[in-house]
């Protein structure tokens, strides 16, 4: 009987807890914020959007700046390729100036008697040659430089020695103007004795102006008076001589090439204008270059020009060839390069 108690006391207490347990989540946390989660993940999701609409404008326009920047991978080759062709340009352009100077060189010389008989037509006879007669002031010549010259592969500075040639008196065929003579190349010591010897002969002209005045004043005036004649008569005949040369120009300097000063007789280059009017001659004085060949051996100096140095240039058909064929090997690399650049990589499987 007391078993049968405690069986109906045990089943009546589980019934009592089956209707009062109520069962515990394991994770309440998820359960309970679940709702403001899904809130969260709206968001996001709407603002993802909203970045995405605002981004894509702005990387169309980057890839349209991108675009049109690439093209620009190519201003160099396009410029180098300009480079080259100027340079076939200029080319011909030298050809054809030294085929005018070969040929006007080849004409028979002018007489330098007749040469002012052409004054209407002196900037046509540059390159001209010149035959002409006279005889050198030394005493008004100008020295040009310092200019250096290769001599069996020793390297020697010095000067163009300029001349004016003189007329004959009584000479129908010396020249009837002075003109001037660049004779050609003179070792420096030439010029560093025409100074030292400058002062004393401007030191004779002073010194001889005031006694010709004070014998002049004295009671033989007239005997003194003559005395000037007497001495020209005593002067030695002058020596004729005949050039061959070459109508030239004045010089184009560099702006490397200081500016000639004349109060010190330092000329760098040659002045056509200038150097006439130190020379007491007139600006339109005819320029030449002495060309002739007949050097004495006993009295080497000076050395005349070369005629082939006359259709030289420092930069020559040649020199112009090959730069033609470097600038465009440059504009073909850097042409390939910016292909290369903008063609887009295969990728590899």
């Amino acid at each position: 009987m007391a078993a049968a108690s405690i069986s109906k006391t045990l089943s009546k207490g589980a019934r009592g807890l089956k209707n009062h347990w109520i069962p515990t989540p394991l994770f309440p946390h998820l359960y309970s914020s679940s709702a403001p989660v899904s809130a969260s993940a709206s968001a996001s999701v709407s603002s993802a959007s909203s970045v995405s609409s605002l981004t894509e404008p702005q990387s169309s326009g980057g890839e349209q700046r991108r675009g049109w920047t690439k093209w620009l991978l190519f201003v160099p080759g396009a410029v180098t390729f300009g480079l080259g062709s100027w340079q076939i340009l200029r080319r011909q352009d030298k050809i054809n100036m030294l085929d005018y100077r070969r040929k006007r060189l080849d004409l028979e010389p002018i007489p330098g008697s007749n040469l002012y008989s052409l004054n209407e037509k002196l900037d046509s006879l540059e390159f001209r040659r010149i035959k002409a007669k006279g005889f050198f002031d030394e005493k008004k010549s100008i020295y040009v430089g310092p200019r250096s010259r290769s001599i069996s592969g020793v390297t020697e500075n010095g000067y163009y020695l300029i001349t004016p040639l003189m007329p004959i008196p009584d000479d129908p065929d010396s020249v009837q103007s002075p003109i001037l003579v660049n004779r050609g190349w003179v070792p420096r010591s030439w010029r560093d004795k025409f100074l030292e010897d400058l002062p004393v002969d401007e030191q004779s002209k002073n010194i001889a102006s005031p006694s010709i005045q004070e014998s002049e004043r004295s009671s033989w005036w007239r005997f003194w008076s003559k005395k000037p004649k007497t001495v020209e008569d005593q002067v030695p005949a002058v020596t004729p001589v005949e050039v061959v040369g070459v109508v030239r120009g004045s010089e184009k300097p560099s702006i490397f090439v200081p500016e000639n000063d004349l109060c010190s007789r330092q000329w760098f280059y040659v002045d056509v204008p200038a150097i006439s009017r130190a020379s007491g001659l007139a600006e339109n004085t005819i320029y030449i270059d002495d060309i002739n060949e007949n050097v004495n051996p006993s009295n080497p100096y000076p050395v005349p020009k070369e005629v082939s140095t006359l259709i030289r240039s420092s930069v020559m058909p040649q020199d112009h060839l090959n730069y033609t064929l470097t600038w465009y090997s440059l504009s073909a690399a850097v042409t390939f390069m910016a292909f290369k650049r903008i063609t887009p990589k295969k990728s590899r499987r």
